[in-house]
């Protein structure tokens, strides 16, 4: 059965959960993590829970390993924390959730961002990987990539990954 086959066999459906890292903002001034909600919304997915936490190492694997320890969520999508500064520590928290990383994820984020905005795409850490039986994504903070991300590549191949993942 080839991966079109798999995608027709999929959920349409997903249960969501959707988490800001930040230092900046809160629920009233996170515009992507409302860009990720309303967009995975749209695509007819139920936003199941949503949190914005401080980006701090012990504060983030406590919120996820909430998350993903639960019977709630399909998957958890994260943005913010991604990049090069010393607080942006999304990669190595999430890494450490990880029973498989999806590099491809993160690769071809930075080649449609490359078309976008030409070499600073290298400055993203975007990644993606299972857990459990969960997906855990992470995207850059700025609205602009959240959107490129969850138009190309989460919304048309999400619920083929939680399919990959669940199958026996």
């Amino acid at each position: 059965m080839g991966n079109h086959e798999h995608e027709k066999l999929a959920s349409a459906s997903l249960r969501l959960g959707v988490m800001t890292f930040t230092d900046t903002r809160d629920e009233s001034s996170d515009k992507s993590g409302g860009i990720l909600k309303e967009m995975l919304a749209a695509a007819g997915h139920k936003i199941a829970g949503y949190r914005v936490v401080r980006e701090d190492p012990e504060l983030m694997r406590q919120a996820l390993a909430e998350w993903l320890q639960s019977g709630e969520y399909d998957a958890v999508i994260t943005n913010g924390g991604t990049g090069l500064t010393a607080r942006d520590s999304t990669v190595e928290v999430a890494r450490s959730f990880f029973k498989k990383e999806m590099e491809g994820f993160g690769e071809i984020f930075r080649l449609i961002s490359y078309h976008q905005i030409g070499a600073a795409a290298m400055l993203s850490r975007a990644c993606a990987g299972v857990v459990g039986d969960k997906m855990l994504i992470c995207l850059p903070g700025s609205s602009k990539a959240v959107r490129l991300a969850t138009a190309r590549l989460i919304v048309p191949q999400l619920p083929h990954m939680i399919w990959e993942v669940r199958r026996q």
